[in-house]
């Protein structure tokens, strides 16, 4: 907001423009705002038009408060704009940041292979059988695993 120092009526703009510094056109137009409006205020812009209605920022925000595992790139492949046929997922991030919210962003990591599985199952194993060496439900597995039964009676000698 612009704050000007208290100007009377009598005082034109060229004298208020000698002691204030202000062009003759700025004064004009402040005077000018000031009998339409009573305010200095700066008017609100236009600016760019959103993507998306209130409603479907309501639908964001709720989609994502009932599932908060839910993917941005989900709700935006639902979402369909008000210009363009889809919503991008940085839209629906933007909208959840303006709630406060965050989108859920999956872990990326390797995908366990059946290999994969053996081996820690083997090992989770080897772990039982060193920590409690009664266990007789775990004897008849390690025998018949070959290599299981040679690192298990290494680490028990």
């Amino acid at each position: 907001m612009l704050k000007l120092p208290m100007i009377s009526e009598t005082c034109s703009p060229t004298v208020s423009d000698n002691i204030y510094l202000y062009t003759p056109h700025s004064i004009h137009n402040i005077l000018r705002k000031i009998c339409e409006t009573g305010r200095t205020a700066d008017r609100p812009r236009s600016g760019r038009p959103r993507v998306t209605t209130p409603a479907q920022d309501w639908y964001i925000r709720t989609s994502h408060l009932r599932d908060r595992f839910r993917m941005a790139t989900t709700t935006a492949r639902v979402t369909s704009g008000t210009h363009n046929p889809s919503v991008s997922a940085q839209t629906v991030r933007n909208r959840l940041r303006e709630a406060g919210l965050r989108a859920c962003r999956p872990v990326v990591r390797l995908v366990l292979t059946r290999h994969h599985r053996l081996v820690l199952t083997d090992e989770c194993l080897l772990v039982v059988a060193r920590t409690h060496p009664r266990n007789t439900h775990i004897k008849p597995h390690l025998q018949a695993n070959s290599r299981l039964a040679s690192v298990m009676a290494a680490s028990i000698s």
